[in-house]
């Protein structure tokens, strides 16, 4: 049985046209993720991307369809599935531990053992250090480093990611890149990650999703079959990286876009 499943699901929304039409963000879509499981989704801009992790998350209903986890109907959000987005979202007020521990304390866990769980994870992503600093003390990577801290102390089952990296420098990516494969390595997570950068996908994923222009759809499913870690350099990832563009070239040069 899948880990997380997509069944159907379609999103529509009023047209900004106005009068009673409405636009489709993305239709009839099928995705099944096992556990574990590492998968990208690429697409072109505007293709619906956000708006299906976003029902994943639960933070937006399907206009039709059901999302499924463990076999059961997924119907908000749920502390089992976190979300980190592209920007931080870090409170710049609270010290780097205190923003990690946050969770943990919303969830009422007592304040020796969230601290404990938050240093874990701070060792994790090689930030043990600068666990007494304030965010606005660290680099664009750090807070990033911090924020999928602050995510995986909660222990979610289902991790989400909306292109967390594109706000980076390459060589701050390209570091990232290594470092959250050998972090799902240690943790098993099943992660499910938005990108617009190709070689991003094929370093990450164990299968990357193209989607089709809006509305968006499933176009492809593209089994990376490669060692790990990988590196945006290696030459055998090539093939897949020609594979993923030759799938999306179609969507992006349409001329609604």
């Amino acid at each position: 049985m899948a880990k997380l499943e997509a069944r159907n699901i379609c999103k529509h929304f009023d047209s900004i046209q106005g009068g009673k039409a409405q636009e489709s963000a993305i239709s009839n879509i099928n995705l099944s993720i096992k556990d574990g499981e590492f998968v990208c989704l690429v697409g072109p801009s505007g293709c619906g991307k956000t708006t299906f992790l976003n029902i994943l998350a639960g933070l937006d209903r399907p206009s039709e369809g059901e999302v499924m986890l463990d076999g059961r109907p997924v119907v908000e959000t749920g502390p089992e599935r976190i979300m980190v987005f592209q920007e931080n979202a870090l409170f710049p007020w609270l010290r780097v531990v205190d923003n990690v521990e946050f969770g943990l304390k919303v969830k009422g866990v007592e304040k020796t053992k969230r601290n404990e769980i938050a240093m874990q994870y701070l060792e994790m992503m090689q930030l043990t250090k600068f666990a007494d600093a304030y965010t606005y003390q660290l680099s664009g990577g750090m807070k990033q480093r911090v924020a999928i801290a602050r995510a995986l102390a909660i222990d979610p089952v289902v991790l989400l990611m909306d292109e967390p990296f594109a706000a980076l420098d390459s060589q701050t990516r390209d570091l990232l890149l290594v470092e959250l494969q050998l972090i799902w390595a240690r943790t098993k997570k099943t992660i499910v990650f938005i990108t617009h950068n190709i070689i991003e996908s094929v370093c990450l994923g164990d299968k990357v999703i193209v989607f089709t222009k809006r509305p968006g759809t499933i176009k492809k499913e593209i089994i990376v079959d490669y060692r790990r870690p990988r590196l945006p350099e290696d030459e055998g990832l090539r093939e897949y990286q020609r594979t993923i563009l030759n799938e999306l070239k179609g969507e992006i040069a349409a001329k609604d876009l």
